[in-house]
């Protein structure tokens, strides 16, 4: 059985990709090799926000807290904040403004309050530095629009806010699994179909968009510290089987070294780690356990 520490019920049990149970222990021990390790979630999933917490616990209590033995800089990065709001951020952190202030500010999430501010609230307790990694809305729907090439009419103070440009493209394989993901959700084109059918060419755009913004304030990010240890929080299609943020991070900062965890919600029995169907999501792979009602 997968140990989880810290809690008296287990809110998911961590697996390697071969099916083999792993211990929150075995995850923190390989941080050592990485420079980043991406948290993939289901937003609504209260096993992913739960690891997440104990991750970074963990790895503070491990590499950042007063008398580790290897010393690292701990930065928590969130794809719920968008770049435009660091300011701000930074300025709570700092303790210059209230709580108040910083969620009228920073547009949270509906869901900030219960899953990502024990994640801002202990980095704020510790003073490590937190990212807002993500593109803001309104560029990401420009892009979904009128394209890509729409990005250049923007101000230089808009696009300071977005990674260089142009940004990268999707690889080829991440664009063949997302075009699968939006047949499921809208169906095959042709007929009546092919009229409600997003343009998907744009919407791809619009998703690496967020991929390359993410993995953009990451490079920025380690390239703040000489020992950084960056814990990036993000929905699991922008970096589970190494795509997406991961493969727009390696364009940037070649060689950076990454560790992925992906967290699945809807697993089924998570004392059962089907290898065909999780196997290759990560490095490693946390089960949610579901609640009892």
């Amino acid at each position: 059985m997968a140990q989880v520490t810290g809690q008296e019920a287990p809110a998911y049990r961590l697996y390697k990709p071969d099916g083999q149970p792993a211990t929150l222990d075995d995850l923190v021990s390989a941080l050592a090799r990485a420079e980043v390790v991406f948290i993939g979630e289901s937003h609504d999933d209260a096993g992913a926000h739960a690891l997440q917490l104990d991750l970074l616990r963990a790895a503070y209590a491990r590499y950042g807290a007063d008398g580790a033995v290897e010393k690292r800089q701990i930065v928590l990065s969130l794809e719920m904040f968008e770049r435009d709001v660091q300011l701000v951020l930074d300025e709570y952190l700092a303790g210059l403004i209230p709580e108040s202030q910083f969620l009228a500010c920073s547009r949270p999430w509906n869901n900030y309050q219960s899953d990502y501010r024990p994640l801002v609230e202990f980095a704020k307790a510790h003073r490590l530095p937190v990212v807002a990694a993500n593109a803001p809305r309104r560029y990401v729907n420009l892009v979904g629009r009128e394209g890509r090439d729409a990005l250049a009419r923007l101000s230089k103070t808009a696009r300071s806010f977005l990674p260089p440009l142009p940004y990268g493209l999707a690889s080829a394989e991440y664009e063949a699994k997302f075009q699968r993901l939006m047949t499921e959700l809208h169906g095959s084109a042709g007929g009546d179909g092919e009229r409600r059918r997003p343009n998907l060419s744009r919407m791809l755009d619009s998703q690496s968009l967020w991929d390359a913004s993410m993995a953009h304030a990451i490079a920025e990010a380690l390239a703040a510290s000489p020992q950084p240890l960056v814990l990036h929080v993000n929905g699991r299609f922008h970096s589970e089987e190494g795509m997406g943020i991961p493969e727009h991070l390696a364009a940037y900062r070649k060689g950076t070294r990454m560790l992925s965890v992906t967290v699945v919600a809807d697993a089924g029995d998570p004392e059962a780690f089907d290898v065909a169907r999780f196997g290759k999501l990560g490095d490693f792979v946390a089960l949610s356990v579901k609640p009892r009602s």
